[in-house]
């Protein structure tokens, strides 16, 4: 099974396409190759370059991406180990991969894939329970792939059981259990993914009593989704009300009565009072104390730098001061708590940005800064941090 929680990223066109990734083996003559197939949400699929799924389809087609394996057949992991096949088996064969794949796309695109359409189909059902609804939610059941049904449900107990029972009905045959068909057909061969029936003639009958337990199954599901949908999170609420703030890049040359999410900036003009100094800026601050305790005048030049770009320039060029680095964080965390702290309008607009994830772009540093993407946005997490340190101030809890 597929999981597109194994996040990968491919860049095309100056955008990043998310993807995620399988095992699986190519055969390249007559040797086999364990690999990693990465599927991407735009459709494309790389095994050993990349295709479209048209491709890929023909790819599988001709046994390029195996899912057949010979007795005695070599292979090999690229630089991990070399082996032959003794009774190899596979549990996947052309369609359930390619079916997989599909719901994979599916996932990477946040759209329904075949479990949720059945799901939908389902709940048709149970709202009117019609044979016509019932044969289209057996429908959708049976073009799941036959490796993934048992997932459906979310419920490894019962797996697909009370699905299998509801879509039958009362006397009606289960579909044949995957694993005991040999990946997607049936015993009598028919196939399980295209939507045909894949039962054999020794299929179990659905009695009223498995009928009326899948009945309540669904029915107890409902109340629960229901439930956790309404529940109140007893920790606070899991996600951001307000959406993610951005502070780009600016430099701002004098303060302002409304100076909106820029405050927000080191490079804002906000002077200071920091251990006996008094610094322009935040950033002037964090360049200065970075420098050298055997440099004080640079440290002092820092500090009175025209800018916080020219205080930048005059650091970097200086003598780095020792432990710095794993330090810094808890330095800067030191500078915004005296920065509003000692400026009340300005942590006022912080706190008005109430709890939206606050992304801090400048360009210059991928640890500080989100830069679209790339970064580690240390910034707009020690925002974050001591806005909710100002929210507990507030509060009045200590």
């Amino acid at each position: 099974m597929t999981s597109s929680t194994r996040i990968v990223h491919r860049t095309a066109d100056g955008r990043r396409i998310p993807g995620t990734w399988r095992h699986a083996f190519i055969r390249n003559g007559y040797d086999y190759y364990l690999t990693d197939l990465f599927i991407y949400a735009d459709g494309l699929v790389d095994c050993w370059g990349l295709v479209t799924l048209e491709e890929f389809e023909r790819k599988l087609a001709s046994g390029w991406v195996a899912t057949e394996l010979e007795e005695g057949a070599r292979a090999s992991g690229h630089e991990l180990a070399s082996w032959k096949f003794a009774e190899p088996y596979m549990w996947i064969t052309p369609e359930l991969l390619l079916a997989e794949i599909r719901d994979t796309i599916d996932q990477l695109n946040e759209r329904p894939d075949s479990m949720d359409r059945c799901l939908a189909l389902v709940d048709v059902f149970l709202a009117d329970r019609t044979e016509a609804n019932r044969a289209a939610a057996r429908a959708a059941y049976l073009a799941i792939p036959a490796s993934r049904r048992h997932y459906t449900l979310g419920d490894m107990d019962r797996k697909d059981q009370p699905l299998q029972a509801l879509v039958a009905g009362p006397g009606g045959t289960l579909p044949s259990d995957p694993d005991t068909s040999e990946g997607s057909e049936g015993s009598d061969g028919s196939e399980g993914v295209d939507g045909s029936e894949g039962v054999d003639d020794s299929a179990e009958v659905v009695t009223p009593e498995e009928y009326e337990d899948a009945i309540a199954y669904f029915e107890e599901r409902d109340r629960w989704a229901a439930e956790y949908a309404a529940r109140t999170p007893d920790d606070g609420p899991e996600q951001p009300y307000g959406p993610a703030l951005t502070i780009s890049e600016s430099y701002p040359l004098k303060r302002s009565e409304n100076p909106g999410k820029s405050a927000l900036r080191n490079a804002y003009p906000a002077p200071i009072e920091f251990d006996g100094t008094t610094y322009p800026t935040v950033a002037h601050a964090y360049w200065a104390l970075s420098v050298d305790v055997a440099e004080p005048a640079v440290r002092e030049a820092v500090a009175a730098a025209d800018s916080p770009r020219e205080a930048r320039r005059l650091a970097t060029s200086a003598q780095r001061r020792e432990g710095f680095d794993g330090a810094r964080t808890t330095v800067m965390t030191r500078l915004l708590r005296a920065k509003y702290a000692q400026h009340p309008d300005l942590a006022a607009v912080l706190l008005g940005t109430g709890d939206a994830t606050i992304v801090y772009d400048d360009g210059h540093s991928n640890f500080w800064c989100n830069n679209g993407g790339r970064g580690r946005n240390w910034m707009g997490r020690l925002l974050e941090s001591v806005r909710a340190e100002l929210h507990a101030e507030a509060a009045g809890i200590g």
